[in-house]
């Protein structure tokens, strides 16, 4: 599951992180037709996995889909500030032009978006465990983290040093 996750995460970097339309300097643009497109197929490829390794019952399916179906929308909202923030960077990157203040304001948005991701991710606790066994809701949210680490660590990987 790791390794599959792993290059789902990868493309989902350059896809849904850092925004469909635009990718900043350090990578090479795409016509947004064909980004939206990747996009739409690490989705599918994302509920596919977890499909797998959820083994749903047909009334629990009934109950999650839904759920899972508002946690990704809400993630997609974080991925979007995300690639906003990278925007940023990559402008300020690229015209060598990142101040002090400028790196002081992206940092100020950064931890703004993490302590918000983090607390959108306590929220959906309660709301898978409500149509979920507790094992079952763990092994979701194991899911999750481990698209979020791998995401973070491609990004980390990705996304050059402030000089």
């Amino acid at each position: 599951m790791q390794k599959y996750i792993r290059t789902t995460c990868s493309a989902v970097l350059f896809v849904g992180v850092l925004g469909a339309a635009t990718i900043p300097a350090w990578s090479q643009d795409k016509p947004a037709n064909n980004m939206e497109i990747i996009h739409e197929k690490l989705k599918a490829d994302k509920k596919l996995i977890v499909s797998k390794y959820m083994d749903l019952t047909e009334s629990e399916a009934k109950n999650f889909w839904p759920v899972y179906d508002e946690y990704q929308k809400d993630l997609q909202k974080i991925h979007d500030r995300m690639g906003n923030l990278l925007k940023s960077y990559a402008a300020d990157y690229r015209g060598q032009s990142l101040t002090d203040e400028k790196a002081k304001k992206l940092l100020d948005e950064w931890l703004t978006l993490e302590q918000d991701d983090a607390a959108r991710r306590k929220s959906y606790v309660p709301k898978v465990l409500k149509v979920l066994s507790a094992k079952k809701s763990a092994r979701y949210l194991q899911i999750e983290n481990e698209y979020r680490i791998l995401l973070n660590y491609d990004l980390a990987a990705t996304v050059p040093l402030v000089q």
